[in-house]
């Protein structure tokens, strides 16, 4: 048995909702932080950690995806449980069933819902009417999971987030929302280089400001990717055209071309600067294919973390205490 399952943070997040890092006070952020590193030293030492055998996640998905169906399914599998992919062929919501509804039937069947979709306010609906917790799995404006997963890698290959300097070149997009949210509340300096016309959106740069005076956290928005990639402890890029976007991939490669993640970039940081992208990648469009390949690259153990970050966020939210880890 893990200890921290019985502590009282632990016991405060069961039956919680995750939409959005602000959903976590800064200590429950460190505990699932915590409890992702247990869980990972367990997985590869053949530990195992059944701890939710029994339990059934459902995975609604409007947005297709790869790493976060592979790593929900796949943790719920080390955990004991089973996960179950919805597609919108396999639900009513395409045919007209409200997500009121549809939130209420799958609670009667399932312990924990997923969803992957493009409206923030989608999941949000489906958290309000669900009776079993509801996570974030991405939307247009957010994406804490990937978050989550990116601040594990930083805590593990540096051994600090605090005072940090994270540069975030690109499309001001749900990952970059997701990032500052995220690094204010472990005093994470988060820089986002981005043209005017793709900045991040000003109220979630507000609430990244307003976390970020209780944890000394630095959050920066500049046009100038030179500037805020000078002396970076993580330069961070994703993809220009986002899922839904594809209209516009034209445009946005033009405008978007400065901010490209390339060797003379990765010269103006720190010497052993980590690089990172929450993948896919446009490999010779946001970044070179010298520097994903390159050696200040984890951008491959950032994806293996979200298996281990949402493993820990899935206990935390799921864990009832009955459950034989054997």
């Amino acid at each position: 048995m893990a200890p921290y399952l019985d502590s009282s943070l632990a016991q405060a997040l069961r039956g919680r909702d995750f939409l959005c890092l602000r959903d976590l006070s800064n200590e429950e952020l460190a505990l699932v932080l915590e409890v992702a590193a247990d869980l990972k030293a367990r997985q590869k030492r053949g530990v195992p950690h059944r701890w939710l055998a029994g339990k059934t996640l459902g995975m609604i998905f409007q947005k297709a995806s790869t790493r976060t169906r592979v790593s929900f399914e796949v943790g719920m599998y080390q955990l004991g449980g089973q996960a179950l992919f919805l597609s919108a062929r396999d639900l009513q919501l395409g045919r007209g069933e409200t997500i009121a509804d549809t939130a209420r039937v799958l609670s009667r069947y399932l312990d924990g819902l997923m969803i992957r979709t493009y409206a923030q306010e989608e999941a949000e609906e489906l958290a309000r009417y669900a009776s079993v917790p509801v996570i974030n799995g991405l939307t247009d404006l957010l994406h804490p999971c990937q978050a989550l997963a990116d601040l594990f890698t930083i805590k593990e290959r540096l051994g600090r987030l605090a005072g940090v300097k994270l540069a975030y070149l690109g499309d001001g997009n749900n990952v970059a929302h997701s990032l500052l949210l995220g690094g204010a509340k472990v005093g994470l300096d988060v820089w986002v280089a981005s043209p005017p016309d793709y900045a991040p959106r000003p109220e979630i740069v507000a609430a990244a400001e307003e976390l970020a005076a209780a944890t000394g956290a630095r959050i920066t928005v500049t046009s100038d990717p030179a500037v805020a990639a000078a002396d970076a402890d993580v330069l961070y890029t994703d993809v220009w055209a986002s899922m839904g976007q594809e209209e516009e991939q034209e445009i946005r490669r033009r405008v978007l071309a400065p901010y490209r993640l390339d060797s003379s970039i990765v010269a103006l940081a720190k010497p052993d600067v980590l690089v990172m992208h929450c993948l896919p990648a446009h490999r010779g469009e946001e970044i070179s294919d010298a520097v994903i390949d390159g050696p200040h690259a984890v951008v491959f153990d950032q994806a293996e973390n979200r298996l281990h970050t949402q493993k820990a966020l899935l206990l935390l939210l799921l864990y009832e205490g009955r459950s034989n880890p054997a």
